[in-house]
């Protein structure tokens, strides 16, 4: 007959598991039920689903900037007709600067409305309308970031979201190639539009990191690049320099009272109507002045401009000298002579030759 401890060892050799390997497969199964497998992909949530409806209406709006105006007024046609779709009303006001989209009767997914909030809130922060439809996609998912309130200094917080954007928009071209996300830096906020697994990721050193088991747990601020703060800005100088003046150890000379300058000048023993007198005569010599000052400005306008100095040109070369006797000679030649008549030596020779045949 077998004792108790035998019939126990027998029983866990046969009856299975120790508690120790219960709890090692049970933690097992949960790590596999809580990992999604790659390629899986939720079905589409149909009517059938939720063939009744919804019991009450849902509505969200959002505000957008003026500047954005324009362009939703030019797409706003294409947001409702996709809305229709999922049975969702949208509505632009353009007085208050809102955008409102609400539930239907005919309405029958209950999370369309999340997504169709998002899109209004994507279309708010300049993301265009055909990234920001891809929100009504089951796994597409969307977060806006507000950066603003990161850094005190404006100047700072600027020089910092330009090296997010980097040059010619490289550096936000490589996040969005690494995490498969549109990402949109506008104003205060970032909005990055992709897949959830996307958004969680933001940097390449982070993913690398969290492939060695070994330092998953650890802190990686001593991988991550530390920048000293530099202080560009100039110190503004002040406009008045205060200059110190030599030591002396005699105290500055007593300024002159009014009684002293009216005693130099011999204002003092004059009377009052004398010096009433003199005051006229000094207001009336700067009224003068002044009417003289603004008569020429006005005579500006008459005076007229400077001509340009005219280029006189070269004196003309000596004309050479012209025989004239000559010339009259040639002319009077030339008028005796008929035109295709034989000249004067020639005549004479048929003259002769003519006589000669006679005798």
């Amino acid at each position: 007959m077998a004792t108790p401890k035998e019939a126990e060892s027998g029983e866990g050799a046969a009856g299975g598991r120790t508690p120790k390997a219960k709890k090692a497969s049970k933690a097992v199964d949960d790590s596999e039920l809580l990992t999604v497998p790659d390629g899986w992909k939720e079905p589409a949530f149909a009517r059938e689903d939720n063939p009744r409806g919804l019991l009450e209406e849902s509505s969200f709006a959002t505000l957008f900037p003026k500047y954005r105006e324009a362009y939703l007024k030019e797409c706003w046609p294409l947001v409702q007709k996709t809305l229709t779709e999922h049975h969702i009303n949208a509505a632009l006001d353009l007085i208050e600067g809102s955008m409102t989209v609400s539930t239907t009767k005919k309405t029958f997914d209950p999370y369309i409305i999340i997504r169709a909030r998002d899109l209004i809130k994507l279309l708010a922060r300049s993301v265009p309308f055909e990234q920001a439809v891809r929100i009504l996609e089951d796994d597409v998912a969307c977060d806006i970031i507000k950066i603003g309130s990161l850094v005190r200094n404006r100047e700072r917080f600027i020089k910092r979201r330009q090296r997010l954007i980097g040059p010619n928009g490289s550096t936000l071209k490589a996040l969005e190639l690494l995490t498969n996300c549109y990402i949109m830096v506008q104003g205060n906020t970032v909005s990055a539009l992709g897949p959830f697994n996307g958004l969680k990721e933001t940097l390449m050193i982070k993913r690398e990191l969290s492939k060695d088991p070994e330092l998953r747990l650890q802190n990686w601020e001593r991988f991550l690049p530390k920048f000293k703060h530099k202080n560009l800005n100039k110190r503004k100088e002040p406009q008045k320099k205060n200059v110190k003046k030599e030591y002396t150890p005699f105290p500055p000379p007593q300024p002159e009272s009014q009684i002293d300058k009216e005693l130099a000048s011999g204002e003092y023993f004059l009377k009052e109507s004398q010096k009433k007198r003199k005051r006229v005569e000094e207001i009336k010599a700067k009224q003068a002045e002044a009417i003289s000052r603004s008569q020429e400005e006005r005579n500006k306008a008459f005076i007229p401009p400077k001509e340009k100095t005219v280029v006189k040109p070269k004196k003309a070369l000596a004309e050479t000298k012209i025989d004239i006797q000559a010339i009259k000679e040639k002319v009077k030649k030339a008028k005796k002579k008929k035109l295709g008549a034989l000249p004067e030596e020639e005549v004479k020779l048929k003259i002769a030759a003519d006589a000669k045949k006679k005798k």
